[in-house]
């Protein structure tokens, strides 16, 4: 039998049109997100008096002073000293979250004891409290342990399983897996420690790398607890170091401090394209969508 050519080539097209329509949204939304970004990357290459009096967003002469007046620091430390005081806290806050709240979650998903919904439920209760709220009662505790202007009350907390959400996580996750397992290493004469080890830990990889991954970028980008807790110049993180650069003078560095913006990025961008497949893997397999 003939085909009409003529009547399949509009429906062809008509196909091919609607199926460009939802990349080109896609692409205009991605373009909006990102435009921040190339800003902040543009105005890094620009003096500073070009940021005040200039509307291009191109610059009109490219500079890379501002990276190396930035790293020096706004007169008090290098930027290098803030890289990594972050460094230093984000690697053991990680190390507290994924210790503390694998073994939260393994005793409520896996360990009977008396009480354990009521504190599972406590734990979930947690979720819906502001972190503002607990502000003024953590600085008390920390502050009558004398504790303040130091890493201690921004890495401490983290040891004892407090962040709800990764406990939750891990839960959920520990939940899908069967308890057959569970089972077959108890009739093997495996304990409670022997299960975790050798049972349960190499089975949620995905969930132990989602809480690492979490907790740095969460971490790495906080402000507020570092600047409540931390007092000297030389214990600041990035976070709290590129205020400095808004009111160490009487002026705003908006250069330096654009330049030190971009570079406090680059490690989060780059733990995001290595571990981007085990972050979605992770998502996915504990039901959080």
């Amino acid at each position: 039998m003939a085909t009409d050519q003529t009547t399949s080539r509009p429906i062809t097209r008509r196909r091919r049109g609607g199926a460009l329509w939802p990349h080109a949204v896609a692409g205009l939304c991605l373009a909006a997100l990102l435009y921040p970004v190339l800003w902040m990357v543009l105005t890094s290459l620009k003096p500073t008096s070009e940021i005040i009096a200039g509307t291009s967003l191109l610059p009109e002469s490219w500079t890379l002073d501002n990276f190396v007046q930035g790293w020096d620091g706004a007169g008090v430390e290098s930027f290098g000293t803030f890289f990594l005081n972050s460094t230093i806290i984000a690697t053991a806050a990680v190390v507290g979250n994924v210790v503390s709240c694998t073994l939260a979650a393994y005793a409520f998903s896996r360990l009977s004891f008396p009480g354990r919904a009521a504190l599972f439920a406590v734990v979930i209760g947690i979720l819906f409290l502001p972190k503002e709220v607990l502000l003024i009662p953590q600085y008390t505790i920390f502050h009558t342990l004398g504790w303040t202007d130091s890493f201690l009350p921004l890495i401490v907390p983290q040891f004892l399983a407090l962040d709800a959400f990764f406990v939750f996580l891990s839960v959920q996750f520990l939940r899908g897996l069967p308890r057959e397992l569970d089972e077959a290493a108890v009739l093997d004469g495996c304990g409670p420690w022997r299960r975790l080890w050798h049972v349960t830990l190499p089975l949620i990889r995905p969930a132990i790398a989602t809480t690492a991954i979490f907790t740095f970028i969460w971490t790495w980008n906080d402000y507020m607890p570092q600047l409540i807790y931390l007092n000297s110049p030389e214990n600041y993180t990035l976070s709290v170091g590129l205020r400095m650069f808004l009111d160490a003078t009487s002026g705003s560095d908006l250069g330096p401090m654009s330049a030190m913006s971009l570079v406090s990025l680059l490690p989060l961008f780059v733990l995001f394209v290595l571990f981007q497949r085990r972050l979605v893997k992770g998502i996915t397999m504990t039901g959080l969508k």
